[in-house]
């Protein structure tokens, strides 16, 4: 029912091999016949070895060397020789495109928000601040410029809290995750001293809602040039990685026409334009939804979502940049999304903490509709996550930092999974595997 001739491209700068958000966007348009490429870190990565995949851009760019970058998509658009739909899937992109995107656009269809407005979304605070302006309801928050403000903050609010990175590009080398609760001020102290000099403006310290089963709630949708969101989903957060600050893990699809209306009024108010994915959390002091994260681009678990016309966000996202109309359909109650890699992780930390058993956890896993990584048509992206994934647990004792090969600032182009590197490549890409382990 599509013209399915105009290729799409998933493009991503942060270099997370288990990205499965990617995945999901190559299955969804491979499957009905879209060519789709994708700019892949690792030649090993899961991804990257889709049957859905025309090909892959083994690229890992700094997202700092904007010459860099729009050269290596240039470079992408002349290997693919028509206009391609761009299809961001995580923060870095995002805000590269909407800041950068200008001399791209001869190559490439993408979203076009306001310039400043993806950077200002995905940042904590600055969301924050944007939200106070527009006076939409939000967790109290803090931008730390000391430890005494911190101390200030927690005696307001009090415990627990949540810390988070106050930017997507806020690094502490990995002594810090993107959000943590904290439960004293012993956690507190120790949180503040691993961030080292980032703590200061890089940390931010946000209100805790009180909440239980059924107060964590998520918005999905895409937003044409007019800001008009179709289609628009709304769903409720199981479980998550880590608990209660993380991921989804395990999420189920779920009316709320309140939130669809909170929602799609601030996208308008916003004038934004592309694929949203907006946390809430049900607030039962006030009785209001509170916004806890926009990220202003392709939500990992959007898969959840397809309605009864067959339409998912990125869907949606590449029948409109293709000039196609996008029809509407029915949202799909009921139907559940499960992260394979991460749920039985979060399960263990839910055990611990006394709010799942063994048989619980069963109950609310069988029948799901949707995995993150399974499927019956594709295995092998399946097996390779597993391979990532012990090969992590065995190495996790003798772990560095993983940094950025210099190698894969320079991209390679393989044209389908079953065109083979040549033999230089293939010792490259090995050492390259070593290391990442």
């Amino acid at each position: 029912m599509f013209d399915t001739s105009t290729p799409a491209v998933v493009f991503k700068l942060d270099p997370n091999v288990l990205h499965h958000g990617g995945l999901g966007v190559i299955r969804s348009l491979g499957r009905i016949g879209i060519p789709v490429h994708a700019v892949q870190e690792d030649s090993l990565a899961p991804a990257a070895h889709s049957r859905y995949l025309r090909g892959r851009w083994l690229w890992s760019p700094d997202p700092a060397e904007t010459d860099q970058v729009l050269s290596g998509l240039g470079e992408l658009a002349e290997r693919i020789r028509r206009p391609a739909v761009l299809i961001p899937t995580d923060d870095a992109g995002a805000i590269f495109l909407a800041e950068h995107g200008d001399p791209l656009r001869p190559y490439f269809r993408f979203a076009q928000p306001t310039r400043d407005l993806p950077r200002r979304l995905a940042g904590k605070y600055s969301m924050y601040e944007l939200c106070r302006q527009l006076d939409v309801p939000c967790a109290a928050a803090c931008l730390v410029g000391s430890w005494d403000e911190a101390l200030d903050f927690a005696a307001r609010v009090g415990y627990p809290l949540v810390a988070k990175l106050s930017e997507p590009w806020v690094t502490t080398k990995g002594k810090v995750r993107s959000t943590t609760i904290v439960q004293d001020a012993d956690e507190l102290a120790a949180l503040y001293k691993r961030c080292g000099e980032a703590a200061v403006d890089g940390l931010m310290l946000q209100e805790f809602i009180p909440g239980g089963p059924g107060d964590d709630w998520f918005f999905h949708g895409y937003c044409d040039a007019a800001a008009v969101c179709l289609p628009a989903f709304t769903g409720v957060k199981e479980r998550s990685y880590p608990a209660h600050a993380g991921l989804t893990s395990l999420g189920a699809c779920a009316e709320n026409d309140e939130l669809q209306r909170e929602a799609t009024k601030l996208l308008e108010r916003l004038a934004f334009n592309g694929i949203v994915d907006l946390d809430f959390r049900w607030d039962a002091r006030d009785r209001r939804y509170k916004l806890l994260d926009f990220n202003p681009r392709l939500g990992a678990q959007f898969r959840l979502f397809r309605d009864s016309a067959g339409m998912d966000v990125a869907l949606a996202s590449y029948l409109d940049l293709s000039g196609q109309r996008i029809p509407a359909g029915r949202q799909p109650v009921g139907r559940r999304f499960l992260v394979e890699n991460y749920d039985p992780i979060a399960a263990v930390r839910y055990w611990r903490r006394g709010e799942l058993g063994l048989r619980s956890w069963a109950s609310s896993v069988r029948g799901v509709d949707e995995t993150a990584w399974f499927a019956r048509d594709d295995l092998l992206p399946f097996l390779l996550m597993w391979l990532w994934m012990v090969c992590r647990a065995v190495a996790r004792p003798w772990r560095r930092r993983r940094t950025r090969h210099p190698d894969l600032h320079r991209p390679e182009y393989v044209p389908g999974r079953n065109c083979e590197p040549g033999n230089a490549t293939r010792r490259r890409q090995k050492r390259l595997f070593e290391e990442y382990r």
